[in-house]
């Protein structure tokens, strides 16, 4: 099963509307507010190398890891072989 990690913040309309998506397509999700926790926060920027959300990352059963900057439906969709 992929494990889907989404960083935002709370005041985020992306974020917002990528969790409604997720929602909408009943995909499980860890949600991290990097508002919140500066450590979390410090790791996304170690993963991604800037501070942008929504920050997604996807582990995949294979060990691969996409990481879509942004809310990106077609990308998340693609990566997560969802059906529009």
């Amino acid at each position: 099963m992929n494990h889907v990690t989404v960083y935002t913040t709370r005041t985020c309309p992306f974020c917002k509307m990528e969790k409604v998506f997720l929602d909408s397509k009943r995909i499980q999700y860890s949600e991290i507010l990097v508002d919140e926790d500066p450590e979390e926060a410090k790791k996304m920027v170690e993963i991604s190398g800037q501070m942008g959300v929504p920050f997604t990352v996807i582990d995949k059963e294979d060990g691969s890891r996409t990481a879509i900057l942004g809310f990106d439906q077609k990308k998340i969709s693609e990566s997560l072989d969802i059906l529009s």
